[in-house]
């Protein structure tokens, strides 16, 4: 494949915070170019007005979101609210790579989805996290794929090693704290800087936020048995960022150097998953903007129990840095294309 090809992009829901990321990326990118952005409900506007910091697409006038808006692109971003993306998706050509950055197309189980969304399951696409053992031959030559829940992809990274090496019981603990970016760009009373300045608060409490079914998926799957997945998320007063704290308890005989050394024969040849030296412990500050997940492991021996603490910035790695990642594999191009690996400090 030529190194000069480049693929037209058009980005649905663009002037959000995650097809804004997406935006953002891609004018790093030195073969996907940026051609269209699309949001229904501020269609006729310039980007420049609603995204200030795109400037290189500020004069970008917003299209309508239709499926014929979008059929003329090569790569064609869903950005879009769970349950907008599979109507659009059924209607684009089959040699389009669309890649979905919503939770319609993640799920295996029709009746987890019904379960958990209420509508009717509109398939299963190619799960977009390459580091999911096995995951990454799927992904190469791809034409469909389904983008990770950022919460998801901080708890699968924690803990998938462990259970794949069998080094834990299949029972695992997460808590997550996360910036209210990851709700989205709506707006929403509880959300209000009044209301989240200098207040740390825990929502979907009690195993009903619509990310378990995702983790117990993917952690069964790197275990290769049903996994059980307490989920607990909590919202932090910044903007980006996921901080997940994980545990699982030990088999036995499992000690800290067997956790460690699990850990780095996992995640060596991962170029965006960083498993950190011993002593030193994820921030949110270090990866932000960076489409890198740094990683920590412990054992706590009293309790008999695995910690793993990971952190990624929920727009980048843990959504439109993913939809880019996947992008490039699916294109044959090098996974790294595009992708920073520097965050932005302080």
């Amino acid at each position: 494949m030529s190194g000069t090809q480049t693929w037209t992009v058009g980005v649905t829901g663009a002037t959000g915070y995650a097809g804004g990321e997406v935006c953002r990326l891609l004018a790093g990118h030195p073969s996907l170019r940026l051609a269209g952005v699309h949001a229904n409900s501020s269609a006729g506007r310039r980007l420049g007005e609603l995204q200030p910091h795109l400037l290189p697409y500020a004069d970008l006038e917003v299209q309508p979101s239709a499926a014929e808006d979008l059929a003329g692109y090569d790569v064609v971003v869903l950005a879009l609210p769970h349950g907008e993306s599979a109507a659009i998706a059924a209607q684009l050509p089959d040699d389009t790579l669309v890649i979905d950055c919503g939770a319609d197309h993640r799920l295996n189980d029709p009746a987890a989805w019904a379960r958990w969304y209420g509508s009717e399951h509109a398939g299963t696409w190619p799960y977009g996290l390459p580091e999911l053992p096995g995951q990454r031959e799927r992904l190469t030559g791809a034409r469909r794929i389904a983008v990770p829940g950022c919460y998801p992809t901080s708890v699968t990274l924690a803990m998938a090693p462990a259970l794949a090496a069998g080094l834990v019981e299949p029972e695992v603990v997460a808590v997550a704290a996360s910036g209210t970016s990851g709700a989205g760009k709506s707006a929403k009373p509880h959300l209000l800087g009044s209301e989240v300045m200098g207040s740390v608060s825990t929502y979907g409490v009690g195993g009903v936020h619509r990310h378990t079914p995702e983790m117990v998926q993917n952690l069964s799957q790197a275990a290769g048995e049903p996994v059980g997945v307490s989920f607990t998320p909590m919202l932090v007063p910044m903007s980006r960022g996921i901080l997940a704290t994980c545990s699982a308890r030990l088999r036995p005989g499992v000690d800290a150097a067997a956790a460690r050394a699990a850990y780095e024969k996992a995640y060596a040849d991962e170029p965006f998953v960083h498993l950190l030296p011993e002593g030193q412990w994820p921030t949110t500050a270090q990866v932000l903007g960076a489409n890198t997940v740094a990683v920590q492991v412990a054992v706590d021996p009293d309790a008999g129990r695995l910690v793993v603490v990971v952190t990624e910035d929920n727009l980048t790695k843990g959504t439109a840095g993913a939809a880019i990642q996947c992008a490039n594999l699916a294109l044959g191009l090098p996974e790294t294309t595009g992708l920073p690996l520097v965050g932005v400090a302080p």
